[in-house]
């Protein structure tokens, strides 16, 4: 594979795909994996040390965009190269819930990942996603399972790919558009000479917040809507960004909120991806080595691991309390002390 934060499972990628009895819609056996590192003792009021980390499906080519639907008590997920939405409910396990997910049709060598990635909510229920393999955002309904384009372009010329979304209380919708979903940087396909940072309103006018980022991937929201993270899946430069927002979810310049280098010169796996926050504001954020466990100022409490690379996370379940975790090949989740937003 080109990017190197999907480098771990280059290999997998290469072979037939094969199915766990989880993931084709049996419920198995329970297995653990990883743990929780305790970095700071406010971890504790966090997360126990001890709470075991769970698989709930494997098989997937890269899972991705977990997102729990309140409503229905499901949790949805993307296997993004694998062009497919999963569902999972407790008692029940997993089937396919959408597939194709993102390209309808052959998918052009030009190519990486023809799938939807990111997920989200949106005020009325339905599903919001970024569409990598149609380059857009697109709107789902959950009953009908119809699809809607948002937008799929700036300025006239066409996304790369959009990877994450993230939806504020008034509606406005977040995302980043790296060219994951492409080969590489100078794919023919490209038509925009960045990767930007989005904002798109309910009357559907579209703005550019960023474009300076080589790799720009998760975003999250604080509880308050005032505050915009965005993470960068940059080998060079693997940060979290901080934006400020007013109440229009206009944004101001941004700041350093988290630098990963450390945990990345220790060797874990990842880089800084997919990200979600729970109800005190601390921020649940993938990185090097699993689940970066951050409190609203940055400091690193713990880190929750799965032994291979985290890309995105979500809180979920009847209270709230367990977080769920799309790692490599794999779902997980573990059971934790505080509740997302």
């Amino acid at each position: 594979m080109t990017w190197s934060r999907r480098g771990v499972v280059a290999a997998a990628l290469a072979t037939p795909v094969v199915l766990a009895s989880a993931a084709r819609g049996a419920p198995a056996p329970t297995r653990t994996v990883g743990g929780v590192r305790r970095i700071d003792a406010a971890l504790d009021t966090v997360i126990d040390p001890a709470a075991p980390v769970e698989v709930l499906g494997e098989g997937y080519r890269w899972a991705e965009g977990p997102v729990w639907v309140r409503r229905r008590n499901w949790l949805l997920f993307t296997d993004v190269p694998g062009n497919t939405v999963w569902r999972w409910r407790e008692g029940v396990g997993l089937d396919r819930f959408l597939q194709p997910s993102g390209l309808v049709g052959p998918v052009p060598d030009a190519f990486n990942e023809a799938g939807a990635n990111g997920l989200a909510i949106d005020r009325e229920g339905r599903l919001v996603m970024a569409d990598s393999g149609n380059r857009a955002v697109a709107r789902v309904d959950l009953d009908t399972k119809r699809k809607t384009i948002l937008v799929d372009r700036f300025g006239g010329r066409r996304f790369n790919s959009p990877n994450t979304v993230v939806v504020a209380p008034n509606g406005a919708i977040f995302f980043t558009d790296p060219p994951y979903g492409l080969k590489d940087h100078q794919s023919p396909l490209r038509e925009l000479p960045f990767q930007g940072l989005y904002r798109l309103d309910p009357d559907g006018r579209l703005h550019l917040i960023d474009r300076r980022h080589r790799q720009p991937n998760g975003l999250a929201l604080s509880p308050d809507a005032r505050t915009l993270y965005l993470a960068l899946s940059d080998e060079t430069k693997p940060e979290i960004h901080a934006y400020p927002l007013d109440s229009r979810s206009e944004a101001g310049a941004p700041r350093l909120f988290r630098d990963m280098r450390a945990e990345q010169a220790a060797g874990g796996p990842g880089l800084p991806d997919g990200m979600t926050v729970d109800r005190a504001g601390r921020l649940f954020a993938t990185g090097p080595g699993g689940v970066h466990v951050l409190t609203p100022d940055g400091r690193l409490l713990g880190i929750i691991a799965t032994g291979k690379t985290v890309a995105n996370c979500c809180f979920g379940g009847a209270d709230g309390r367990t977080l769920f975790m799309t790692s490599s090949d794999m779902l997980a989740r573990v059971r934790t002390r505080t509740a997302g937003w």
